[in-house]
């Protein structure tokens, strides 16, 4: 399957949708006769690849990129804590960035002239720079935030992404970066794994134990659409490092960094770079996982809150326990500022759930986050369009789902970065 992936994935667009195509069409001669699992598979990949990848052409041409709405006067000033008088005073006055208007005449700023008044209201006001600019200062360590649990459907990537969307929003520098095959925090940024990310453009390249063919980090990260937030893509090519380990450690043919610190080597490379770096890691407890997990200086495990998912989280928890002391034994020294559980796709008005959300608070206490992602039509709407919530514009859906979605997010997002700012000694 990788040699087929790679045999395909460094070449152009069209050419890398017809390699796709050819292998569902030489796999197709043999349906004829007998076709054995594997070519079932590779024959339905690549149709479905080419199907998925018409459709994007359609939705998102090729010269067509994502981009993010503006936001008006009253929306800045929430999010900056500048008068929504004076940011009207200063337009008029020409002073600071120049506001776009709408057909009604309405001021619009882009999140990149949000940022510009961020830091000017901070050099203005040192006293208060804080409250304008929040990036960390001299002494506060990268914050390096995993989001992990051991089954799918926990909804990780969801949260990855309203995460990074409200620390960019409030003036923090993000790195998202995408360890999952899968790569659906890719997709969200734009970055197609199948057709926009090619051979030795994931964190693989930074990972991998071939010097000649390892890449420095700073290489592989994108800028995306959302001013304030870098990328790092994933697609399958990632799997390659669970496969190439193993193999590594059977030989012990490597004299670098053990498997489990390069991760965090490779960070420390932009640590500069960024306040917080948020881990999308894969449902699993593979080689990339335990990576990330070392590389944390926090976590957030996600759980829906139904027994069937409670009980994988149990075996989550117990397999990361004893590997965690694995790598104890290897001198590997794990030192995190805060781990956390979250309730997710939350219905509050079903009872079972609710009983599983008691529960968990009755054996976890506060390291369950008191607010819950709940479940809301909002969030599947923002999904389906490959946005977030803070991506949709009055309109798009109800006022009232919208804003409610809207809290609930932001509830969420501001109990993680007061656990952040206390991690940096803030009060």
């Amino acid at each position: 399957m990788f040699y087929l992936w790679r045999a395909v994935a460094g070449k152009p667009v069209e050419s890398r949708q017809e390699g796709q195509m050819a292998i569902a069409n030489r796999v197709e001669t043999v349906v004829g006769s007998k076709e054995d699992a594997g070519s079932k598979i590779m024959r339905h990949a690549g149709l479905l690849s080419g199907q998925l990848q018409q459709l994007r052409t359609r939705m998102y041409p090729p010269k067509s990129e994502k981009t993010l709405r503006p936001f008006l006067t009253n929306e800045v000033s929430k999010l900056t804590s500048i008068p929504d008088s004076t940011l009207k005073l200063m337009s008029t006055e020409g002073r600071g960035p120049v506001p776009s208007r709408l057909e009604n005449n309405h001021r619009v700023y882009t999140l990149a002239q949000i940022n510009e008044l961020r830091e000017l209201f901070a050099m203005q006001k040192p006293a208060d720079a804080l409250r304008f600019l929040p990036r960390r200062r001299a002494g506060e360590h990268l914050q390096v935030l995993a989001i992990a649990n051991f089954k799918g459907g926990s909804a990780k990537t969801t949260t990855c992404v309203h995460l990074a969307h409200y620390l960019a929003l409030h003036g923090y520098r993000v790195l998202a970066l995408d360890l999952d095959p899968q790569a659906s925090l890719s997709a969200l940024f734009g970055a197609q794994p199948e057709v926009d990310v090619g051979s030795n453009e994931t964190i693989y390249a930074a990972l991998r134990y071939d010097d000649a063919e390892r890449r420095p980090i700073r290489e592989i990260i994108r800028k995306t659409y959302f001013d304030g937030i870098d990328l790092i893509p994933g697609n399958l090519e990632v799997m390659e490092y669970e496969h190439e380990t193993p193999r590594i450690l059977a030989n012990k043919s490597s004299s670098g960094a053990i498997f489990f610190e390069r991760l965090k080597l490779a960070l420390s490379e932009v640590e500069a770079d960024y306040d917080i770096v948020i881990l999308d890691t894969p449902p699993s407890l593979g080689f990339l996982t335990l990576s990330a997990i070392y590389a944390a200086t926090s976590m957030i495990i996600t759980v829906h809150p139904a027994m069937l998912d409670v009980a994988s989280m149990s075996q989550f928890l117990l397999m990361m326990g004893d590997l965690i002391s694995v790598l104890n034994e290897s001198g590997a020294q794990l030192d995190q500022d805060f781990i956390r559980y979250l309730v997710t796709r939350h219905d509050t008005n079903d009872a079972p759930q609710s009983q599983v959300v008691a529960m968990l608070r009755h054996l976890f206490g506060s390291d369950v986050l008191l607010p819950t992602a709940i479940e809301s039509t909002a969030v599947e709407a923002a999904g389906l369009a490959k946005r977030s919530v803070y991506e949709l514009e009055l309109g798009q859906i109800g006022r009232d789902t919208h804003k409610r979605a809207r809290e609930a997010v932001d509830a969420v997002n501001e109990a993680i970065v007061r656990l952040v700012n206390d991690s940096w000694g803030r009060t």
